[in-house]
């Protein structure tokens, strides 16, 4: 399997695959690359929909030359518990990816993962601004984005900071979502039913889909109520349950 940086021509086929709508992982079995190295290359550059070949080639070009030429106060950061900085730095890319794949733009995705692979738990936004190397502004229309979606929320700090903290219950409130989303989704597909007439392939259609969203949100419902309480309760128990569910799998 090939290593380093993507080639411009690499890049080309990424574009071509893109165009004819293939997975990640099959433009990247064409490439002989390994998955998540498509994947971060076409969402550090636009996007599925934006992205452009020439345009990604001159900005890995241009970050490249950024760091060449950038001052040695502005390498990784020296890393507590004996971490390696590279290896934290690549984790730190990896994880941004995926949260971009989930929906979040590239700037809130950023933050959140700071957030959360913080030892503190939480970070002032000068803290953010020196370690993504971004504007204040930029951070704090992601912090307003992230906010709305329940993902983080504001402490006071020492003075007047405030310091931003990736809360411990937004995933239930994330999947309390998912689950209510899918509830609206199959009352109008219920709707749907009466309006195509109940006996028809259609109407027969549109049944099932609410059946399957009904059973689904039900089941994300109670996980999330149970995983909430146990965590809450004792979260030693939460992990023995863990491992026994993955004993029987």
């Amino acid at each position: 399997m090939p290593g380093g940086r993507l080639t411009q021509q690499e890049r080309q086929q990424i574009a071509l695959g893109l165009a004819d709508d293939l997975a990640y992982a099959e433009i990247a079995r064409r490439l002989d690359r390994p998955t998540s190295t498509v994947t971060r290359e076409v969402m550090r550059n636009g996007g599925p929909t934006a992205y452009r070949a020439d345009l990604a080639h001159r900005a890995t070009e241009r970050r490249t030359h950024q760091r060449k030429t950038a001052p040695s106060g502005s390498s990784p950061a020296p890393q507590s518990h004996g971490r390696d900085a590279t290896a934290v730095q690549r984790y730190e890319e990896t994880f941004t990816t995926l949260l971009m794949q989930s929906g979040l733009p590239r700037m809130a995705a950023s933050v959140l993962t700071c957030l959360y692979i913080s030892d503190t738990g939480s970070l002032t936004a000068a803290e953010l601004v020196r370690h993504l190397h971004v504007s204040a502004a930029s951070v704090s229309k992601a912090i307003t984005l992230l906010e709305n979606l329940g993902l983080v929320r504001r402490e006071r700090g020492d003075g007047r900071r405030e310091r931003y903290v990736a809360d411990t219950d937004a995933w239930y409130q994330s999947m309390i979502a998912a689950a209510r989303s899918n509830a609206e989704l199959a009352e109008t597909a219920r709707q749907g039913v009466g309006v195509l007439g109940r006996d028809t392939p259609a109407a027969a259609r549109l049944q099932n889909m609410a059946r399957f969203l009904d059973f689904v949100g039900e089941s994300i419902t109670r996980a999330a109520e149970q995983a909430r309480e146990i965590l809450s309760t004792n979260p030693a128990a939460f992990g023995a349950a863990a491992e026994v569910r993955s004993d029987h799998e």
